[in-house]
C-alpha cells in the first residue's frame, strides 16, 4: 500500500515525460505557454504535481483533434489548478469544441469535393481556382502577393 507521502509526491520532468509519452522539450514548451505548471525544488529543478499527467493527456487528445494550443490553454485556464481534469470537465470542453470540429469537417469535405473537380484541370489559377483563391476574396486588396485566409 502506498503511503500518503508517496501518493502526493511530485514528479520530475523525466518521470512526466516517461509516463505521458511526451518529450521533455514538449513539456517545457507547454509550461512556457501556460498549459501546465511546475514547482521548483531547493535545487531549482522542476517538480510537477501528479495532476499534470491528466492535463498532458487532455492536451494531446485536443491536439489530435486539431484544436489550436491557444484554445487548449484557454480551456485549461477554466479548470482549477489543484486537481486533475475530470470526465465532467472533458465533457464540457468537448462540447465547446464540437461545433468548431463540425464546421472544420464541413469545410474539409467541401474542399475534398472541389479537389476532385480540379484533378482534370490542375490550373490552380490565381483568378479562377476555387481552391487557390475561393471567390477571389483577395482581389479587392490590390495587386501583388496576398496572404490567403483559411476561412
Amino acid at each position: 500500500m502506498l503511503s500518503p507521502e508517496t501518493v502526493h509526491k511530485e514528479l520530475t520532468v523525466g518521470q512526466v515525460a516517461a509516463r505521458s509519452g511526451v518529450a521533455v522539450t514538449a513539456l517545457h514548451f507547454y509550461e512556457t505557454k501556460g498549459l501546465i505548471k511546475s514547482n521548483r525544488n531547493a535545487g531549482n529543478q522542476r517538480r510537477y504535481p501528479r495532476e499534470v499527467l491528466r492535463r498532458v493527456a487532455l492536451i494531446k487528445v485536443a491536439q489530435r483533434l486539431g484544436i489550436p494550443l491557444a484554445e487548449i490553454g484557454q480551456a485549461l485556464r477554466s479548470l482549477p489548478d489543484h486537481r486533475a481534469p475530470t470526465a465532467a470537465d472533458w465533457k464540457r470542453l468537448s462540447e465547446q469544441w464540437s461545433h468548431e470540429l463540425d464546421e472544420r469537417i464541413k469545410q474539409l469535405t467541401l474542399m475534398r469535393d472541389r479537389l476532385n473537380g480540379c484533378i482534370g484541370c490542375g490550373c490552380l489559377s490565381m483568378e479562377a481556382c476555387p481552391l487557390r483563391n475561393q471567390g477571389d476574396q483577395l482581389g479587392e486588396r490590390g495587386p501583388g502577393a496576398q496572404l490567403l485566409e483559411t476561412n
